[in-house]
């Protein structure tokens, strides 16, 4: 019989309530009833993963499909890990305790880049061979998704296909088209249904495709090896965000987790067109949600759930069309039952202190905001579309409303900075806490600068740029720690700039990058987003082993004309327009939101026949 978890190992690791199951709303389904089972892998620790809004809704949509169990699977912690290696307990699903190998379909979500190696270690741990090629016919298929599968290469040794763009939809298909094939007795075996998987749309198949490389080691291009399989496999896209069900009984948790509130999408896709959002570009269009729809569901969340907070959450929630009426009618329903409306991301151009004090009528939290950059050169160069004066009419009017502290975000390492630039962002700070002055005629106004390094993503604008080595990043850490360091109440907050360049390896890195991705595994490396597991010595060494140069994918300026590793997977941004954008950003040329205004030609609505679904009108009536 195979070793399960057991209380006593339970009982020596942090927060076992991660590994039990059982929690409130979460689904078992009798065996009878289930001919296709697929593990939902997030490759993080349960905290981390229970707040990700995409698997609530692929594990309501797949339970509710007929013979499909969908279950839950997240990265254990170094410590339970250690002692399931020592006793040799394989990885399970937290509903049924089904070990990983066992299930037919194991899906993986790429949320971030550092997260990589969890998932090798999930599937040794699972028991599954973490090379596709390695797999027999008795394992499962091995599947990704989410926001980084618009650069799927540094992972196509171990993934069987991919699912390109949003899952809602195409998932239940592959569910079917899978069902079909083992109920006919799994017809000329995994490579077959491979075959019949890459018929639909969004499906990337990565062996049946080959990287051609040139003589200088920049990719040459990606060759499909039979005239069935698509040259460019474009992402699925929901053309309507209130025909998709959205799941109104989530599963609750034992324990708290990062983001411990209902989650409800408002609406999907961002028409801003910041230059370096890589999520801006792979979610167009905007799609909006029916206020009607919404408040019916946040009404079931709140009854199923027990949780007193709703956040209103999408790219730039304060652009949502009806969301003034909405809050002022969701705060009224439910603010008798103690239950608050968030909203996580405010824009300085379209903050309204009016919303904001209705939403902290219930619960009262700090004020963010996101220039981004300090200086209005810089804000122009990434297309931010604000300029001081916004920013200090928004804090001028939380002042006055009685906030005294903000936090500001911004990103350093941007394409055409310079040090003027950086210190900008110290005087800004400086200038929001005077703004509090002018407003209250008193001192004590807390600013909290955070600082990120900026990482270059694919079809973005920046996909060219070459990141600011380490040594650059760390001078310019250091002016603007100098600088902030001579101001009473302001504080800095930055992360170390070698995750970055690791992070823009993968973000822009070829197949190649698969070998070191396995070699630093295989050293060890395993939750590299957190900073006490992070080695950037053991990263650099697995570099070294495959032969391969950090700067070659990270710090290298990309040529107008090179070919990129990910142009073969699309989310239907042409090309042609992210190369204007890039001069644009050089000349600090703003392009303006297409949203309600003409179209800017990123081509996503043309090439994927989708259109931009925005209430406006009906709000204003």
């Amino acid at each position: 019989m195979e070793k399960e978890l057991t209380i006593d190992i339970l009982s020596s690791v942090q927060k076992p309530a991660r590994y039990t199951g059982g929690e409130f709303n979460s689904i078992i389904k009798p065996a009878a009833e289930v001919e296709a089972t697929i593990a939902l892998a997030f490759p993080d620790v349960y905290e981390v993963g229970m707040s990700y809004l995409g698997f609530k809704i692929l594990y309501h949509l797949l339970n509710k499909e007929q013979g499909v169990q969908a279950e839950r699977v997240y990265a254990p912690w170094i410590d339970l890990e250690a002692k399931m290696r020592e006793r040799n307990i394989l990885l399970r699903t937290l509903e049924t305790k089904k070990a990983l190998r066992d299930c037919d379909i194991v899906g993986f979500t790429l949320q971030y880049e550092l997260s990589y190696t969890n998932i090798l270690n999930m599937l040794d741990l699972g028991g599954i061979p973490v090379l596709a090629a390695d797999r027999g016919e008795e394992d499962p298929l091995v599947i990704v998704g989410g926001p980084c599968v618009f650069n799927p290469e540094p992972l196509a040794d171990f993934f069987d296909f991919a699912v390109i763009g949003e899952g809602e939809e195409v998932l239940a298909e592959v569910m079917t088209a899978y069902k079909a094939w083992k109920k006919a007795g799994k017809p000329g075996g995994r490579q077959q249904f491979l075959r019949e998987v890459v018929k639909i749309q969004g499906i990337y198949v990565p062996s049946f495709y080959r990287p051609v490389y040139n003589e200088n080691m920049t990719l040459k291009e990606v060759q499909p090896l039979s005239e069935d399989v698509p040259p460019v496999v474009y992402k699925r896209v929901v053309r309507d965000m209130n025909s998709v069900d959205f799941p109104t009984a989530p599963v609750v948790p034992f324990g708290e987790i990062v983001h411990d509130r209902i989650s409800l999408e408002v609406f999907r896709g961002c028409s801003r067109g910041c230059r370096f959002c890589h999520a801006g570009m792979v979610y167009r269009p905007v799609r909006e949600r029916k206020p009607e729809v919404l408040k019916d569901l946040a009404r079931k969340l709140v009854d199923n759930t027990g949780y007193n907070e709703i956040s209103l959450i999408s790219l730039s929630s304060a652009d949502y069309s009806c969301l003034a009426p909405m809050v002022r009618d969701m705060i009224s329903e439910f603010k008798d039952e103690r239950v608050s409306v968030s909203l996580p991301s405010l824009r300085i151009d379209s903050f309204c202190v009016a919303i904001a004090k209705e939403v902290q009528a219930v619960r009262k939290s700090g004020l963010t905001f996101a220039p981004e950059a300090g200086s209005q050169k810089m804000r122009d160069v990434i297309n931010k579309g604000v300029t001081e004066e916004d920013l200090m009419n928004a804090v001028g009017a939380a002042f006055e409303s009685g906030w005294n502290s903000v936090k500001l975000y911004f990103m350093i390492g941007l394409p055409f900075e310079t040090d003027e630039d950086i210190l900008a962002i110290a005087d800004l700070a400086r200038k929001v806490q005077y703004k509090y002055f002018q407003v209250t005629g008193k001192r004590g106004c807390k600013v909290t600068c955070s600082a990120s390094s900026f990482v270059p993503k694919p079809y973005t604008a920046f996909q060219w740029f070459g990141q600011n080595d380490l040594e650059t990043i760390r001078r310019k850490q250091f002016l603007l720690k100098d600088e902030i360091k001579k101001y009473k109440n302001i504080t800095l907050n930055y992360h170390d700039g070698k995750t970055g360049i690791i992070e823009a390896v993968f973000a822009r890195g070829d197949r190649r990058v698969g070998k070191a991705l396995l070699l630093a595994w295989q050293k060890g490396a395993r939750f590299d987003g957190w900073s006490d597991c992070f080695s950037y010595d053991r990263w650099l060494e697995a570099l070294s082993e495959a032969g391969l140069d950090k700067d070659f994918y990270a710090s290298r300026q990309r040529g107008e004309n090179e070919v990129f590793p990910w142009e073969h997977v699309s989310p239907g941004v042409a090309r042609g327009f992210l190369w204007r954008e890039w001069q644009k950003a050089y000349a600090q040329q703003l392009t303006h939101d297409c949203r309600r205004s003409t179209c800017t030609g990123c081509g996503v609505c043309q090439k994927l026949g989708v259109n931009i679904i925005d209430y406006k009108e009906e709000a204003e009536q």
